[in-house]
């Protein structure tokens, strides 16, 4: 037999091997949890979403004390209100769920975990929309900036450090950013969701903060067709001073991830959604997978594609993982 002139497989042939010679590593400090609050003193299941619950108070704080011990570095905040109305007035409410939850959860564990909250209306408008609706029922682009700036006054205040801009409105990274900023408020910093594709892979979470949606959201929400879009949305808000940028849903737009971490000169995330996790579950749950190789798989490639973090719901099982 003719030599062979390269045999890759030398550094495949074992595991300490292939370690030594790992090219994407994962680690607890690339992790964000996403969770999400309720009113009451009782937690729930997510049917759809097996292993994920709507927290109370109590349980949010015990769930990010676990966090911070488990060395994973963020907390996504979604609230679940009781009352909603056209503008989401619960979301600039002192005392409202998300509002409240934030400060619950900055007195349990200060600055050990970095916690940021979702600054979208969706979860607080009666319609679900993540903006306030004109006339004719259509997302008013300009008033909904307005409820934003207030909105990140509000979660600042509650001591949100990283506010995360979901609602995908033209022009809000600068108008959120120069509120803050007039009120001096210039250490909290802008998670833009800046490529938020209008995917059908969000399905799960609307059960989680038990959306209101009439319609969808396809006016503002990206064309899941369209990847240099995507490119142009983050391009804006890094000019707008967002601090990071992301990409959502993960998995299914691993180019556009790829290419928005290959032109952006501040950090880029991407968001591992609630679809995605179901998926998973469902496959593993019925034996067609084998959960925990599928579930580091698909954040790996995540990381590979060049996310510096991901949201992750499975977050505190991989930070365990990551630990062997």
């Amino acid at each position: 037999m003719s030599a062979i002139p390269f045999r890759p497989r030398r550094l495949r042939q074992s595991a300490a091997m292939r370690a030594l010679v790992s090219q994407t590593r994962l680690h607890a400090a690339q992790l964000v949890l996403p969770v999400f609050v309720i009113e009451g003193e009782e937690s729930r299941p997510i049917s759809s979403m097996p292993g994920v619950l709507q927290h109370s108070l109590d349980s949010l704080r015990r769930a990010a004390t676990q966090a911070a011990e488990a060395g994973i570095s963020g907390l996504m905040i979604f609230g679940v209100p009781e009352h909603r109305d056209a503008t989401g007035t619960g979301a600039t409410d002192p005392n409202g769920i998300l509002n409240r939850a934030t400060a619950a959860v900055v007195q349990e564990v200060g600055d050990a975990v970095v916690i940021s909250t979702d600054l979208c209306l969706d979860e607080f408008t009666d319609h679900g929309h993540c903006g306030v609706l004109d006339g004719e029922g259509r997302v008013d682009n300009d008033a909904t900036l307005v409820r934003y700036a207030e909105m990140a006054l509000a979660q600042a205040e509650a001591g949100s450090v990283l506010l995360g801009l979901s609602g995908m409105m033209d022009g809000q990274v600068a108008h959120v950013r120069e509120a803050l900023d007039e009120a001096g408020r210039t250490d909290v910093a802008l998670l833009a969701y800046s490529a938020k594709y209008a995917s059908a892979f969000y399905g799960p979470f609307r059960e989680a903060v038990d959306s209101q949606l009439q319609g969808d959201r396809r006016a503002y929400q990206l064309d899941p067709a369209n990847a240099r879009e995507g490119l142009l949305e983050a391009a804006l808000d890094v000019e707008e001073g967002a601090d990071i940028v992301m990409v959502k849903p993960a998995l299914p737009y691993l180019d556009v991830l790829r290419q928005v971490a290959e032109s952006s000169p501040v950090p880029v995330w991407a968001y591992q959604v609630s679809g995605e996790y179901a998926m998973l579950e469902a496959a593993a749950a019925n034996g067609w997978i084998a959960r925990e190789a599928a579930i580091m798989e698909s954040v790996t490639s995540i990381v590979r594609a060049g996310a510096d973090a991901v949201l992750t719901y499975w977050a505190m099982e991989l930070a365990e993982w990551t630990r062997r």
